[in-house]
């Protein structure tokens, strides 16, 4: 086994967390990684990760190799894809995380159509609302809101203009009353989102001027996919983007509260690391994004 295949597979094994995580990411089985860290191990004759039942972690050889071998790892991968890209054809695999509701409602729809475009692309898909840190864990490129993007060193493309409007469900209405004004929300159970704080800062810019609520209630999740059935079951007021709640508003399954404060602000963004050379599957995938949603109304 060669040593940068080896040196690979540590380094994503260290990303995952564990021998079965890695082996989903890379078409491999737990036996294959596990053997692959062994052998490496046996050839630098160090012990590099402990193990146990549950998880995995770094020994104090395994720290400070991981340290030097995640850099060469990335030096690798850049190598190769700078090679390939003189080529025609676009390869490799292409690791993309979303927030659950965008990836359900605009990105999957769209994967056959790229796949078809790019047959010798493997995609992974990870869905989390969590704020991500592109320097780990190998994501190649992340579709976040405005708020969600922390690091000024990345590189950001828009997507989509999301627009974000108060809801609730007639039944909840019914029992609680209508809020008429911003400030009557905080009498009012509001779902939140405790991923990103800011989230329940619900900003109003509108009649009476700007101003900014931290609203409450009794229901929080880590998804907006979580908060939209919430709202649906009748359990609070939410505040959620058109692309998730514009049918259920149509047809009345939801009620659209506070209409003249829609909240226009967050733009749904493709987000990558700065590099100089930007790989071609990043470059092809970000421009099939902006291609395929830019012109979408919300």
């Amino acid at each position: 086994m060669e040593f940068a295949d080896l040196l690979m597979v540590f380094v994503r094994t260290v990303e995952h967390g564990s021998f079965s995580a890695t082996a989903r990411s890379m078409n491999m089985s737990p036996s294959a990684v596990s053997k692959r860290i062994s052998g490496l191990e046996n050839r630098l004759g160090v012990r590099l990760l402990s193990r146990s039942t549950r998880r995995i972690t770094l020994t104090d050889e395994g720290r400070a190799f991981y340290d030097r071998a995640k850099r060469i790892a990335a030096e690798v991968l850049e190598a190769e894809e700078m090679v390939m890209s003189m080529g025609s054809r676009v390869r490799g695999t292409l690791r993309v995380t979303a927030t659950v509701a965008m990836a359900k409602a605009h990105l999957l729809p769209l994967f056959p159509e790229f796949l078809k475009r790019y047959p010798e692309l493997h995609l992974v898909l990870e869905l989390t609302d969590r704020p991500v840190d592109l320097g780990e864990g190998g994501i190649d490129v992340a579709i976040r809101f405005t708020e969600q993007i922390l690091d000024t060193s990345v590189v950001a493309r828009k997507l989509l203009t999301n627009r974000r409007v108060i809801c609730a469900a007639p039944g909840y209405l019914d029992a609680h009353g209508i809020p008429r004004t911003p400030e009557d929300l905080l009498d009012h159970n509001c779902l939140r989102l405790w991923t990103v704080a800011s989230w329940n800062d619900w900003e109003f810019d509108g009649p009476g001027g700007a101003r900014t609520l931290r609203v409450d209630g009794n229901f929080e999740a880590n998804s907006a996919d979580a908060v939209y059935h919430a709202a649906l079951a009748g359990l609070g007021i939410a505040r959620l983007s058109t692309y998730l709640v514009g049918n259920d508003l149509r047809s009345g399954r939801l009620v659209q509260l506070l209409p003249e404060y829609a909240h226009q602000k967050a733009n749904i963004l493709a987000v990558y690391p700065d590099r100089r050379n930007l790989s071609p599957k990043v470059r092809v995938f970000v421009d099939f994004l902006v291609e395929r949603l830019s012109g979408l109304a919300e």
